[in-house]
């Protein structure tokens, strides 16, 4: 019974958060073959069945010749009981739907080689109207007569949009596990860390030596987050330049990244590999073989980065492994570094992007420009009227910082023009250092229950969860930044605070000195069961 409740109010949310769009299907077919383009309609003026099944299919009589103004030339028993396709311009939509009407036509096409706009008429002439009317692109209409001939048959539908989508839950899913797993990864790697040094009777290598940078310097935190406001401001001026720069830069990371990830992943499941030596340098097999299909998935990202179809895929899998071995490689030294960072960057996050718009021309805001391009091509909209290009628009340029998952249930709107969920990197990575640094503390308290890691992975779920859920009710991207640094912050400070172990939390751990004379963390002979017992 519980659970039968649970699903019809999930039910109810999702049906409550349908809404009708402007963008509509055209479904063109002749025999067992068809195609289906894009149109723009006016749901509130002349509204389309909401799916295929529903909507009635009617013979398309192409007057392309004709824009329709008049009814002149044209014999009524030709269209009657049709769907009409006509060119656009001179005379407004209403008197060419007017016209269509008064012959006796059940659809009305305005086949355009201008942008797609939404039809609009007078306020008089609006209950004058009883017919379909969309808008096409003239080249689709090229198309498909080229592939089917003059015999047409066509039906008009416009799929409701749900603001819940499943790319929501995909991204979701994809920030979660990629903090979860670069938390482990970084405590997994201090575990392995302290073990060599306490086998190694010279103290084992420092974190320099192992390629792991440590951020325990306030100041150093304070200009790492001048030089994001910086960069960011250059990049808000001079994208054109420095776009290719970020790219290239990215390439080389992500590539580096990827081979990180999989060769720890085949390290841990005991891959074997095969070295060779050439003239006193030692190869491996694996690692060779290995590079070659990172630097061939990146090759292949570059070359097709703007091909909105399919490389999100490998984009998302890149931009994993970047995090993943970011959040390996970047330490925070202990809990102090950890707030003074992510206050930072959250007032840095809410600046950028809702104090900005004040001060730019269009009022966007510096983030969302920089991240989204200054020419995102596509679809645009303003207020309630779309505007849907009628050629296709060059490949614009975008930075490569953000997860990208195509909005699944937007059919008719990637038809017109792919739309995204998106999520910054930087709400992964940043966050994802936090729950880094307790898992490392976790390693260092010798907690079998991992107490601090599960804990801070849950505050960033749930944060998440906030986040998605004010996007999706003020209907605005949010700065996720806003709502994940006090979640994370305020449970590793709550555990802390509980289990006695505030000072050892923020003090953690300075690594000025690395070696065998550094004092543990923890006094001699305190063990994972007295850790325990001063819990919560």
């Amino acid at each position: 019974m519980e659970g039968a409740v649970k699903l019809g109010l999930l039910s109810v949310i999702f049906f409550a958060s349908q809404i009708n769009c402007q963008e509509a299907i055209l479904h063109i077919s002749s025999g067992d073959s068809y195609r289906e383009y894009c149109i723009v309609h006016n749901h509130s003026w002349t509204p389309l069945s909401e799916t295929l099944d529903d909507a009635v299919q009617y013979p398309l009589v192409n007057w392309t010749s004709t824009l329709l103004c008049n009814a002149s030339g044209i014999l009524p028993d030709l269209v009657k009981g049709k769907a009409l396709v006509v060119t656009r311009g001179e005379c407004d939509f209403s008197q060419k739907a007017l016209v269509a009407q008064s012959l006796g036509a059940k659809t009305l096409l305005i086949a355009s080689n201008e942008d797609l706009t939404t039809p609009s008429a007078n306020d008089s002439e609006y209950a004058k109207v009883n017919i379909s009317l969309a808008l096409m692109r003239y080249r689709d209409f090229l198309e498909a007569r080229q592939a089917f001939g003059e015999g047409m048959q066509v039906k008009l539908y416009a799929p409701p949009y749900s603001k819940i989508d499943p790319s929501i839950a995909v991204i979701l899913l994809i920030a979660v596990v990629t903090v979860t797993l670069g938390g482990y990864w970084s405590g997994a790697y201090e575990r392995d860390r302290l073990n060599s040094g306490v086998a190694d009777t010279e103290g084992g290598d420092n974190k320099a030596d192992s390629g792991q940078l440590s951020l325990y310097s306030p100041l150093k935190v304070v200009i790492f987050v001048a030089m994001m406001c910086g960069m960011l401001v250059l990049m808000y001026y001079f994208y054109y330049v420095l776009v290719y720069i970020i790219i290239a830069i990215f390439c080389l990371a992500s590539a580096s990244a990827l081979f990180s990830c999989i060769d720890a992943v085949l390290e841990k499941i005991g891959c074997g590999t095969l070295s060779f030596s050439v003239r006193n340098w030692n190869f491996s097999v694996r690692s060779i073989l290995l590079a070659a299909v990172c630097i061939s998935i990146t090759v292949v990202w570059a070359v097709y980065r703007n091909e909105d179809r399919w490389i999100w895929i490998l984009q998302d899998l890149l931009g994993i492994a970047f995090c993943l071995n970011f959040m390996k490689t970047i330490s925070l030294s202990n809990f102090k570094i950890c707030v003074i960072l992510l206050s930072l960057l959250l007032v840095y996050d809410v600046f950028f992007v809702f104090i900005t718009p004040f001060f730019t021309k269009n009022g966007v805001s510096i983030m969302v420009q920089v991240a989204l391009g200054p020419d995102a091509s596509g679809e645009k909209t303003q207020g309630n009227m779309v505007v849907v290009p009628a050629e296709p628009q060059p490949p614009s340029e975008k930075l490569p910082v953000v997860m990208r998952v195509p909005r699944f249930s937007a059919w008719a709107q990637n038809l017109c023009g792919m739309q995204f969920s998106i999520l910054g990197y930087g709400d992964i990575i940043v966050p994802g250092l936090l729950v880094a640094y307790c898992s490392r503390f976790d390693v260092w308290i010798k907690s079998s229950k991992k107490i601090y890691f599960v804990s801070c992975c849950i505050a960033y779920l749930l944060g998440m969860l906030l986040t998605f859920a004010v996007m999706l009710l003020s209907g605005m991207g949010q700065p996720a930044l806003l709502y994940l640094v006090p979640f994370t912050v305020i449970t590793s400070a709550v555990v802390a605070g509980c289990r006695g172990e505030m000072k050892m939390f923020w003090a953690g751990t300075t690594y000025e000195v690395l070696d065998s004379s550094r004092e543990p963390l923890l006094p001699e002979g305190r063990t994972d069961r007295s850790v325990e017992a001063t819990g919560c």
